[in-house]
């Protein structure tokens, strides 16, 4: 009897193991998460685009037509409101032209005092302080409660947009959620499923200035029917 049982026996130990490999593959360490957050990782990309990162704290960079007040400490006239021009420039007096978009606020008022410094006044303190944010801006379709144009003010990932827009509508699809993103005068996309994301299966995208976030509807309201089933489900941007 003992042998009649060795096998099934084994077979059973087999299939518990097995088993308890797959949950412990399907839960996230928490080790690898603290990990994660120390380190970010990446989604790789195709089409030569930059890496979809996770979302982490960094200061605004000034972009075109972005308004800007410019103070600089005990001279008056040298304190005034200015809008950065479509190539990206301000100008101010004494120091002229200066580049600006691409720049933190950090790295514009460094700019500026350096100038100021250079034959001007001895000790100058810059200040600038983003007045109006035009340049980094998002549009929002389809299924959420409010579609719309958000400005963006910091790095902003995907949930905190859908969050931005009041939440997903009654009838969205939370597994067809589309970024569309120009690059080089090339249209990409990705699909994300909003389940997988809020469980951490699933990378919460950065949203840029300039992406269309459009969130589908589930059943015969979709629109995205065609667009959903070429792209894969592993936050990828892929060229239309």
């Amino acid at each position: 009897m003992g042998l009649r049982w060795r096998p099934v026996a084994t077979a059973c130990l087999l299939v518990a193991v097995a088993l308890l490999s797959g949950c412990r593959s399907a839960r996230i360490d928490e080790s690898t998460v603290e990990q994660a957050n120390a380190n970010p990782p990446t989604q790789p990309v195709s089409g030569g685009l930059p890496a979809v990162p996770l979302m982490g704290s960094t200061d605004y960079r000034v972009g075109p037509l972005d308004v800007l007040d410019v103070e600089v400490f005990g001279v008056p006239d040298l304190t005034k409101s200015v809008r950065v021009t479509v190539g990206g420039e301000i100008t101010m007096p004494l120091v002229g032209t200066v580049p600006a978009a691409g720049k933190t606020v950090g790295e514009l008022q460094t700019e500026i005092a350096v100038r100021l410094k250079a034959g001007y006044l001895e000790n100058p303190q810059v200040t600038v302080f983003v007045k109006e944010y035009k340049s980094q801006r998002v549009t929002v379709e389809g299924a959420v409660k409010e579609p719309g144009i958000i400005s963006l003010t910091d790095r902003t990932s995907l949930l905190q947009i859908i969050a931005m827009s009041k939440g997903l509508d009654e009838l969205a699809n939370p597994s067809g959620i589309v970024i569309y993103r120009n690059i080089d005068g090339r249209r990409y996309a990705a699909k994300f499923d909003i389940r997988e994301i809020r469980a951490g299966r699933l990378v919460d995208p950065e949203v840029l200035g300039n992406d269309i976030v459009v969130v589908d509807f589930s059943g015969p309201r979709s629109n995205l029917r065609d667009v959903l089933y070429t792209i894969p489900l592993v936050a990828l941007f892929v060229l239309l």
